[in-house]
Order: structure tokens, then sequence, then C-alpha cells
């Protein structure tokens, strides 16, 4: 998979995050795409060719392993990312229509045209909104894949050996994974980055409502001085 667009995506929107958006985007380029691609996707590459059971039944295995790995970890960390990324493109393309609709007036009502959005990137009114909203959705979105991998893979952890004995088994069989020990340790890893990331988030999306709150309070002040 080519992550290069991934990339660009996130240093468009650096320059319209706040502090804490440019820290979360930071981490999740470097301690969750960079890990993701140079470490974890080949972890797993072997994981179905390294699952051994100790029996020569056609079928068990492949059902063995079906049962034990519904969905591999690196394509649901794969799907987590692109979800996760979603929320900021929409941030992006409400800031490019700003833009395209200032270019618009400007080019039907010249240079000395009023302006609507002073400043496009400026996070206002809707924009305020996407942007608040995004946060929401980014956190929702790895507090849901959290749930996914702990229903999946009970407290985030592989077992060295399973038991199986599902048809065609012909009785209990034992399986072995394969390095078991290095793939708990980047499912910890990717975890504790995605709860890291969602505290991110909150912290951030209560720092621009504590914001607009504040402004709000200071133009009623001034109001009722006058």
């Amino acid at each position: 998979m080519n992550w290069g667009w991934f990339e660009e995506l996130l240093r468009a929107v650096n320059v319209y995050s706040t502090a804490f958006g440019r820290i979360w985007l930071s981490l999740v380029f470097i301690f969750r795409l960079l890990v993701y691609l140079v470490a974890a996707e080949k972890v797993w590459s072997d994981d179905h060719k390294d699952f051994d059971c100790n029996t020569r039944q056609p079928g068990c295995t492949n059902v063995c392993f079906d049962h034990f790995f519904p969905v591999s970890h690196i394509r649901l960390w794969a799907l987590q990312l692109i979800l996760v990324t979603c929320p900021s493109l929409l941030v992006l393309l409400h800031v490019a229509y700003r833009e395209a609709k200032e270019e618009r007036l400007r080019e039907t009502q010249g240079d000395n045209y009023r302006r609507i959005y002073p400043n496009p990137g400026k996070k206002r009114g809707g924009l305020w909104w996407t942007y608040l909203l995004s946060l929401i959705f980014k956190a929702s979105v790895d507090l849901v894949f959290l749930y996914i991998f702990f229903r999946l893979y009970r407290n985030y952890t592989l077992p060295r050996v399973v038991k199986c004995e599902l048809p065609p088994c012909p009785n209990v069989v034992d399986c072995f994974i394969s390095r078991p020990t290095e793939k708990n340790i980047f499912t910890l890893f990717m975890v504790v980055t995605t709860c890291v990331c969602v505290v991110l988030n909150l912290i951030e999306a209560t720092y621009l409502i504590g914001k607009r709150c504040h402004r709000c309070l200071e133009a009623k002040g001034g109001d009722s001085r006058r």
C-alpha cells in the first residue's frame, strides 16, 4: 500500500491545527504510521504461513487460523489509520471551499470586494464546528478499534499455544502462533499510542470549547459595559 498521500495529508492539515493537533499529527506520523510501515507490517507477514498445528487433517489448520484470527491485526490497523485520517481531510475540504468562494467573489466583484472570510483557515463559524467534530470522530474511531481489538484478542495479547477443536479437526488440536512475544510487544505499542492520541484529541476539543466560551463571555462582558 502506498501511504504517500497520508503523509501529504498530515503535512497539509498541520497548517490549520492547534499546538495539541500538531502533537497528535506528529504522534500519528512517527509512532503509528512509520512503525506500521517499517516494522509492524513485516511482523505479521508470516502469520498464516507459520501458524502450525499438530495435525495433518486437511483444512484443520485453515479453520483454526480463521477462528483465532478472524481479522488480521495489520489490516485492522490500516483501516484504523485511514478512518482516523478522514476527518482531517474534511477540514482541508472546508478550508478549500472557503478559499474557492473567496476567489469567485473576487473574480465577479473585483479586487475591492467585501471579504466573507478574511482568513479562510481561521477556525470560526462552520470551520470551528468541522474541526471540533473531526476531533470527536477521530477519538471515537480510535476507541472503537480499541474495543474491537480487545474483543478479538483478549487483553490485547496472543498466547503461544491455542487449542482448537473445530470441524474438520479430528480432536483437540494444539496450534502454535509464530513469534507471539514480538507480536504482543507491537500490539501493546499500538494500543498505548492510540490511547495517547485519544487523550490528545479530547484535550484539544476541551481547549477549543474553553477558548470559545471565553470569547463569548468577553463579548457579553463588553456588551454589558456599553
